[in-house]
């Protein structure tokens, strides 16, 4: 080689790295022969957190490790809309081979960005309710899914095994997020049924949830709380009403009686998550989302907190905690 094709040479890789720079990132990893996943996810809780290391972790599993063959990003949208529509955007302009929407209101911001990129929702009430599929079928499109969707009937045959005396069902939400607005539209078909009422408590930001709960006392005789997800991030705060007042809460989400609630009959949202991403999987491997139908998860156990149930006046039946997957004491 001549000394004249050093410079040359140089030249031409400055340009190629200034190329391969400005590409966008996933663009960057396709290029290298890497798969790409984008995660957003709404707001940052126990529940949704799991879920997001079950992707990662089926993942894992399937042969696709972040910083090898993968490029991995996560980002949180801390309970802000407006934040979810713009991590959206950023995910849509990096071209990945997935994004990953956790909760309904982040999964409506990937949604109404792309018709052409693949999305896999998670933790997801009701998607049809949500506007992110048609049907329960494989949809055609660019999305697909799992959904956190729980028989009210069972949740609420277990409230009255712990609270049999109780006639009215207080229930803290947002009524801002559509998965609990179909909660409380189906409660108010089938509590009448169950000799039950349900009073209502809105709380728009997380911030508005324990004077939410407050504002229910000796109006209810139990709580019940959905995986509304302001009332997830700020549980404590209706956990100190409920210990203050004495009104026993029964959760959705089984982290949520760790937390302070009395019981819960839900969904293990780490194995919502290997679910999630077993989903994913495919679509890398090369199934079209739109032939994919939405999943729901039938894995539900039984938490128990006797430590709560104690401060919140009620009284956990014996055959219900030896049926437990977990009791917290």
């Amino acid at each position: 080689m001549t000394a004249s094709a050093w410079p040359r040479r140089a030249c031409l890789g400055a340009v190629a790295a200034a190329l391969f720079a400005s590409l966008p990132l996933t663009a960057a990893a396709q290029a290298t022969g890497q798969k790409s996943v984008a995660v957003i996810s709404i707001v940052e809780h126990p529940a949704l957190d799991a879920v997001r290391d079950g992707v990662k972790s089926a993942l894992e599993q399937a042969g696709y490790d972040a910083g090898k063959n993968l490029r991995w990003q996560y980002q949180s949208a801390q309970g802000n809309n407006s934040t979810a529509a713009q991590i959206a955007r950023k995910f849509i302009g990096d071209r990945p081979d997935a994004i990953v929407a956790i909760a309904t209101p982040s999964a409506q911001a990937v949604v109404a960005g792309t018709k052409n990129i693949p999305v896999v929702f998670s933790a997801v009430t009701d998607p049809v309710a949500a506007q992110l599929t048609p049907s329960w079928k494989p949809s055609g499109s660019n999305v697909t899914g799992v959904s956190d969707l729980l028989a009210l009937d069972k949740q609420m045959a277990l409230l009255k095994q712990i609270v049999p005396q109780a006639k009215r069902v207080g229930m803290v939400y947002n009524p801002g997020e559509a998965n609990s607005v179909v909660v409380v539209k189906q409660l108010k078909a089938l509590l009448p049924q169950l000799g039950l009422t349900l009073v209502e408590a809105s709380a728009p930001r997380s911030v508005d949830v324990g004077s939410a709960a407050r504002s229910l006392a000796g109006k209810v005789d139990v709580i019940y709380t959905n995986t509304d997800n302001n009332v997830v991030s700020a549980y404590e705060a209706l956990v100190k009403v409920a210990n203050d007042v004495r009104i026993p809460l029964i959760a959705a989400d089984t982290d949520s009686v760790k937390r302070g609630a009395v019981a819960a009959l839900g969904i293990d949202y780490r194995d919502l998550g290997l679910q999630t991403g077993r989903v994913v999987v495919r679509i890398l491997q090369g199934t079209p989302p739109g032939e994919i139908a939405p999943q729901t998860s039938d894995k539900l156990q039984l938490f128990v907190n006797v430590a709560a149930a104690q401060k919140q006046g009620a009284t956990l039946p014996d055959e219900l905690v030896k049926t437990a997957a977990e009791v917290i004491r």
